[in-house]
C-alpha cells in the first residue's frame, strides 16, 4: 500500500480548509507553500512545512 503526504490548512489558518494530499512529498510541498502565499500571504519554508504540518496517512 501506498503511502500519502497530506498537508492540512486549517492546522495553520483556523478559517481555511484545503487540504492537499498526494503520493508525491515535493508535489504536496510545493502545493502548500504556493497556497500559503497566494492564499494567506504567508511565507513558510519546505522545512517548516515538513516539520509541522506534513503528515504520512
Amino acid at each position: 500500500m501506498s503511502t500519502a503526504h497530506k498537508l492540512d490548512c486549517e492546522a495553520a489558518e483556523n478559517d481555511c480548509r484545503f487540504i492537499i494530499q498526494s503520493e508525491n512529498e515535493q508535489e504536496a510541498i510545493e502545493l502548500a507553500k504556493n497556497h500559503m502565499k497566494e492564499g494567506h500571504g504567508k511565507d513558510f519554508t519546505e522545512e517548516e512545512l515538513r516539520r509541522e504540518h506534513l503528515q504520512v496517512v
